[in-house]
């Protein structure tokens, strides 16, 4: 959602408007829909902010003249008010003696503003972010104090966010975490904070982890982390973050989705190895080796994540799976004994609000195995959890997950593979196969990628898709037709081949077409789905292993370079990640920021 950055130098810096603008455009793969800036300079403040896309403002308001000593940077999904420049962040106090720039939903919003304005609060617009500035002057009115204007304002601030705050004429500045992504970097002549690790490690690789419940008082050279509940002082060391900064770049790539399509060879076999390595792996394994059922809880491409882990859970290990939305789970399993069983909680962000509540509401209700997939080390989910896996996909800048959906998968295969309990000829040959999985991704992606521009011409033109899969092929249906729609706008829809003749058939008509991912153990199936619709005249295109059954029934055939019943719907849907793409291409739409959608959704 919302990114915010903000610096405390050592000193007057000519360059601090080009370095707060470096910060920014390293959260611009969070999703946004304006930016500002606030720089301090000795007794004054200049604050910049407006609609659009950072260069667009940049250019506009000249962002890389600004000059200080301290500043924030702010980029702005809107959730409360929309897209404005007066409610574009950061913002101002009423005397204008502080700034502060917010990430998150502060449920309550419209209410301190009706209470504020009673008390004398000149609110510009509707933003969230600007009540907790105004929260933040009425109590430090009260308390002349900003420590204990900040804890105080955690009492009257209902919802999940993190804040920057900081006052004209000080040194120090104050950051607050409270269940939404934030982080400290510490350099030799500054001390910053960010909503993500990529703003902050072009900097420095000296990170400090922040909890949950927790604000961090700094100045550029030394920090002090509290509790917001009481004041008491919590002391924390950094570690060296080893992110890639390099990742972050596109390269040779015209998008970061392209790019880190074409990563996924490397970083599926960098979570291979690291798998197949004891420690970690056997210590997550061990919290559910005696388990007769696992939860799988994910939202968006890790919800489709977690229908395919359950399958293979299901049909490899033995385990009875259950894939769960994480914005129903509380609904669909509220009255549930939840003391019993695991839960796997699968997030590339670790900041997903969905998922977090779910891991709020388990922690309630005392569930005693609590694990997680993860993305981004450092993040709320990867601290709270007992034992966690991470992905090791690096930075994903692209809105569109696509290497952490691959290694979410890949873990989730080796996963159920070292559970197994079932011996038949798809497990033999899955062991005998595992490590060859990075290997058939290449293979995919240079043999698969002309057919998918081909392919694509067509499919841009149509006014709605279908994807289609039976059997094991399902999850990978639900990811493929969320990646067309998400960045090329089709409406698109992901169905269990079965399903489609009870009700969705009506739709079709002439030139239609549909989508099928099909292994060749269910290739009886997938000939009767499929014959269901080309009798009425709509078009197929089928993505599958080499068939001539198949090649013969379908329009387009696009061919996987595997048999291998468990690496179908992985490598199917590294085809569907192309299509999709190349599909945004013909309708010259940017993959990596498509409109309505953020990278780190951190609201309800």
């Amino acid at each position: 959602m919302c990114g915010i950055f903000g610096i405390i130098y050592k000193d007057f810096r000519e360059d601090l408007g080009k370095n707060l603008l470096r910060a920014g455009r390293k959260l611009t793969y969070r999703g946004y829909d304006s930016v500002g800036m606030a720089v301090f300079e000795s007794d004054s403040i200049e604050l910049k902010k407006d609609v659009g896309g950072i260069e667009e403002v940049n250019k506009k308001y000249n962002f890389e003249k600004l000059r200080g000593y301290k500043g924030i940077v702010q980029l702005r999904w809107a959730t409360f008010g929309p897209p404005s420049k007066q409610n574009s962040q950061p913002h101002y106090d009423c005397s204008k003696n502080m700034v502060g720039a917010h990430n998150g939903n502060i449920v309550n919003t419209k209410e301190l503003i009706e209470e504020y304005e009673k008390k004398g609060h000149v609110f510009k617009g509707e933003n969230d972010g600007e009540v907790v500035v105004h929260v933040i002057e009425e109590e430090y009115k009260q308390k002349r104090n900003m420590k204990n204007a900040v804890q105080e304002a955690d009492t009257i601030l209902n919802g999940d966010y993190a804040y920057v705050i900081t006052q004209k004429n000080s040194d120090k500045m104050y950051c607050v975490k409270k269940y939404s992504s934030l982080f400290l970097g510490i350099g030799n002549d500054f001390i910053c904070c960010s909503s993500d690790l990529p703003s902050i490690i072009q900097f420095t690789d000296s990170i400090v982890s922040i909890y949950d419940g927790e604000y961090v008082e700094y100045s550029w050279n030394s920090y002090q982390i509290r509790k917001l509940s009481s004041g008491e002082k919590i002391e924390r060391s950094p570690y060296k973050c080893t992110l890639e900064i390099e990742e972050a770049e596109k390269g040779e790539f015209p998008h970061f989705m392209l790019k880190e399509i074409h990563e996924q060879p490397e970083k599926a076999q960098a979570l291979i190895n690291f798998l197949k390595e004891p420690s970690q792996m056997d210590e997550f394994c061990s919290e559910l080796k005696d388990e007769s059922r696992i939860y799988l809880i994910g939202s968006g491409s890790s919800y489709n994540a977690c229908v395919l882990g359950a399958y293979y859970l299901n049909n490899i290990a033995g385990i009875e799976a259950v894939p769960v939305v994480a914005g129903a789970f509380k609904a669909v399993l509220g009255q549930a004994d939840l003391s019993q069983g695991a839960y796997i909680l699968i997030s590339q962000s670790g900041e997903t609000k969905d998922v977090v509540r779910v891991l709020n509401f388990l922690e309630e209700k005392k569930a005693k195995k609590i694990l997680a997939l993860v993305n981004v080390l450092g993040s709320s989910l990867q601290l709270r959890v007992k034992n966690y896996l991470p992905l090791l996909s690096n930075v994903e800048i692209s809105v569109p997950a696509t290497k952490t959906f691959t290694n979410q998968v890949i873990i989730l295969l080796y996963l159920s593979l070292t559970l197994g309990k079932r011996k038949d000829k798809h497990t033999i040959a899955l062991e005998e196969d595992f490590g060859t999985l990075p290997f058939l991704i290449k293979e995919t992606l240079s043999q698969t990628s002309e057919k998918c521009k081909e392919i694509a011409r067509f499919l841009a033109k149509k006014e709605y898709l279908y994807y289609l899969g039976y059997g094991i092929n399902f999850g990978v249906c639900l990811e493929a037709a969320l990646k067309m729609k998400e960045i090329t706008y089709i409406p698109c829809e992901g169905i269990y081949s079965s399903e489609f003749k009870h009700g969705p058939l009506a739709i079709i008509k002439k030139d239609d077409w549909v989508i099928f991912l099909s292994t060749l153990e269910d290739v009886y199936m997938t000939l009767s789905h499929i014959n269901e619709v080309s009798c009425r005249f709509g078009k197929i295109c089928t993505i599958a292993p080499l068939d001539d059954s198949l090649s013969l029934n379908s329009d387009e055939l696009i061919t996987l370079p595997s048999q291998n019943y468990f690496f179908v719907p992985l490598l199917g849907n590294i085809v569907a990640q192309q299509i999709a793409y190349y599909v945004s291409q013909e309708k010259g739409i940017n993959p990596d920021q498509p409109r309505n959608i953020s990278k780190t959704l951190t609201v309800d």
